[in-house]
């Protein structure tokens, strides 16, 4: 459906709107937002799967590094290897991917050829091809045939914008089934037509790696030995679940060999110690159900092997071992394994037995944000018993298209811009609504994050690219950061969750010690050989200031907040367009000039974000004067564009282009809070325009399911009207809407009350006097 939204024309009839079920009852539109929201976007965890660090890894940029003359240096030349790997589908959508050649290349997708090289692909260094493929719902299949030569052997792919468009691979044939990863062939002379990869690899006759079976001499070893080798004086931990299925309330019965001293824990609690190798068995109390189990096995000097076998029994019963966490591609297996680690290097135990720690092996590292290599290989992370085969969280809830499309899949758990003011949204419509469900599914989603922070930095140092948390681990630009760290803040006074604090300490001194500036000190994008090369963007305000604003509040440096004021003087320096006293979206440093084109969205950040600065700036701060008169000059200028409908146009000053409801959000918020907090030298007008934006909003937005329609989808920019018209379509529950709506909301029923409240307290004043 295309994105246009002319005139009063909606994209429900009257009797499906918010506003024909309640009216503009603020507290009843929150609820069935919110409510919507949050059964759309089950808390699912992150999907954990096996990959092995032997395969192909990604690069800082997300590609990945399919550089087969690194891995096969002495192939002959002209001998080809292929590449292949599954991606699904949960719904039709459109990606972008990138291809670099290191020599020939043939790109299959879904068994049409989507890509075949040219002579100056393969031979121009760093040059790229950018393709679009269309994702069908079910397995999509992905196959690279790449040929050797004295220019180089195989490519680079992964998807265009690789930390916010996720593209994850997985592992073809049965028997990887479930494995990330790509799988590739040893060099072969002759051309091969493409396998069924969804079957057993066995149906081809090439050599497929990385090995996913240890060889026939390491399965004769003990787990431990085949994993680590033989290393006197160091110990490792396994980790199982105990599935007790006896309702009799006996013992269990654990009972084995061990290679060495082993000490073992049921439940958290210590239940056996084995001093010497031997076997080994002993009684203990289980309760019925699940319960963790924990051995630390140690390498004995001397020994001629590392590992222990270990049996659950109640009477002649068997009881099973599972796997602690569901492994996707873990197959038949049962344990976790970290290690190994040096004597000195002993985890807590209350740090075991979960999977959000990274773990130190040797006594002498320190500090959770080592990048070295070095610094990477002194920590671990649990693995299998499989050649080389760690698990990996990963994101694999939302996946976005280029367009933006958010369908039916849940959005919890991830770390980006629209989910920041999301997350917001929810929070202050769950405390106004004194909702303590809705303001912990908010905190909760943060923690998702935050809680896995330590483990993404790893992730990165180990495979080039994390599985998770993209945006916040490869920190670049303030759309990385700003909009959920600020989030991430506000959900501090509802958990004092001691991961968001040193995450917020990373991203002020990236905002305020490492991030591109004009000469002034304006924040802009280099982003060099980029399209936005050398721009600043009015939307840079929302991803600093309010997160800056934020910062001081909770950690008491003030040169945060005065930061965020000097910006919005920068700013208007550069983006003020005087004659509408509204905001142009870019100023281009590549031209000397801003575009004057006023986007919706761009201005709504903009006051958005101005609200939070002047909230918190004390009445004696310098900035503050002309802060006040630059909010009044905006809303004047956006007050004047307001449509007969309540809303405004995708271009604010462009009566041709689309009525957008995200801007229109914004602004109702911007004018609500201006009334409240006394900012205005002539409230009346503004709480009329707040008043209309919210009557249209849930008139012709937003549906009676709660479903948000006529916002606009991620912007880049022009210097015409036209690209915001016709290329930005609008997208039905987009997360750059969803939220600002619930704010909206929120604020319009503040303002409200404040005015009732007031003159309340003046009737009263004056009956009394009377």
């Amino acid at each position: 459906m295309r994105g246009m939204w002319h005139s009063m024309t909606t994209y429900f009839s009257e009797p499906q709107s918010m506003y024909y079920r309640f009216g503009e009852d603020q507290e009843q539109v929150l609820k069935v937002l919110a409510e919507r929201y949050i059964g759309a976007n089950a808390q699912a965890d992150f999907v954990y799967r096996a990959f092995q660090h032997s395969g192909i890894l990604q690069n800082e940029k997300g590609l990945y590094d399919l550089n087969l003359g690194k891995r096969f240096p002495d192939a002959p030349k002209d001998h080809i290897s292929y590449a292949a790997a599954l991606v699904w589908g949960d719904e039709n959508r459109n990606l972008d991917v990138l291809v670099s050649c290191y020599g020939p290349v043939r790109f299959y997708f879904n068994n049409e050829l989507i890509y075949r090289s040219t002579v100056i692909d393969e031979i121009t260094p760093d040059a790229t091809v950018k393709l679009g493929i269309d994702i069908q719902p079910g397995w999509n299949t992905v196959w690279l045939e790449m040929k050797n030569t004295p220019a180089g052997f195989g490519c680079q792919f992964g998807s265009d914008e690789g930390k916010v468009r996720i593209l994850n691979v997985l592992a073809p044939f049965q028997e990887r089934s479930g494995q990330a990863g790509w799988v590739f062939s040893e060099p072969v002379a002759s051309g091969h037509a493409q396998p069924n990869l969804l079957a057993g690899q066995g149906e081809s006759d090439l050599k497929w790696l990385p090995e996913v079976q240890w060889s026939a001499s390491d399965r004769n070893k003990p787990a431990l030995e085949r994993i680590y080798g033989l290393l006197p004086g160091r110990h490792a931990y396994a980790w199982t679940h105990l599935n007790n299925r006896d309702i009799s309330g006996g013992s269990v019965r654990l009972s084995g060999q061990s290679s060495g001293p082993l000490q073992i824990w049921l439940g958290g609690r210590p239940v056996a110690e084995v001093k010497q190798a031997g076997s080994f068995e002993v009684e203990v109390a289980a309760s019925f159900g699940r319960n963790d189990l924990l051995v630390r096995s140690e390498c004995q000097a001397g020994a001629g092997s590392w590992g222990f076998d270990l049996k659950a029994s109640v009477g002649s019963e068997s009881l099973p071992l599972e796997l602690p966490q569901r492994v996707q591609g873990a197959l038949d297996e049962s344990w976790l394994y970290a290690g190994p680690f040096e004597s000195g290097a002993e985890p807590e135990l209350t740090d075991l037995m979960r999977l959000d720690r990274v773990y130190r092996t040797s006594a002498g590292h320190q500090g959770a944000e080592a990048s070295s290599a070095s610094a990477g290989a002194e920590r671990t992370y649990w693995r299998l018993d499989r050649p080389d085969a760690f698990i990996r969280p990963y994101y694999e809830n939302a996946m976005l298209s280029n367009k933006w499309t958010v369908g039916s899949v849940t959005n919890y758990g991830r770390w980006d811009y629209p989910l920041g003011v999301t997350v917001y949204g929810l929070l202050q419509a769950g405390r106004y609504m004194q909702r303590p469900d809705i303001t912990c599914y908010a905190a909760e989603h943060v923690q998702a994050c935050t809680q896995m922070y330590e483990y993404s930095l790893w992730d990165r140092e180990q495979y080039g690219f994390p599985a998770i948390n993209q945006q916040l681990i490869m920190l670049k630009m303030l759309d990385n950061c700003g909009s959920f760290g600020s989030a991430m803040l506000e959900a501090y006074s509802e958990c004092k969750e001691p991961t968001f604090l040193p995450i917020a300490d990373r991203i002020a001194d990236f905002m305020l010690s490492r991030l591109e500036r004009q000469a002034d000190g304006a924040f802009y994008r280099t982003c060099a050989g980029e399209y936005a090369e050398n721009t600043m963007w009015a939307d840079d305000l929302y991803m600093s200031t309010p997160f800056l604003v934020r910062y001081a509040r909770v950690t008491g440096k003030s040169e945060a907040l005065d930061e965020a004021a000097k910006q919005f003087s920068l700013y208007r320096k550069y983006l003020f367009m005087p004659e509408y006293k509204i905001m142009s979206h870019v100023y281009d440093f590549k031209y000397e000039q801003a575009t004057q084109i006023p986007w919706g969205r761009g201005n709504g950040w903009t006051l958005f974000s101005l609200t939070e600065v002047l909230e918190a700036l004390p009445e004696d701060h310098p900035e503050r004067p002309a802060l006040i008169a630059f909010f009044n000059e905006l809303c004047e200028g956006y007050a004047a564009l307001q449509s007969e409908s309540g809303l405004w146009h995708q271009v604010l000053n462009h009566s041709e282009t689309y009525l957008e409801a995200s801007c229109t959000a914004m602004f109702a918020y911007g004018f609500a809070r201006g009334v409240r907090f006394g900012w205005f030298k002539n409230p009346g007008a503004y709480v009329k325009a707040a008043q209309r934006a919210w009557k249209g909003l849930v008139s012709s937005a937003i549906d009676r399911q709660g479903n948000v329609h006529g916002v606009c989808s991620g912007s880049r920019y022009a210097f015409t009207a036209e690209y915001y018209d016709q290329d930005l379509r609008t997208v039905t529950n987009d997360n750059h809407g969803i939220g600002i709506m619930m704010l909206a909301g929120t604020e319009v029923a503040k303002m409200e009350r404040y005015l009732s409240e007031r003159t309340a307290k003046s009737t009263a004043s004056t009956v009394h006097s009377g």
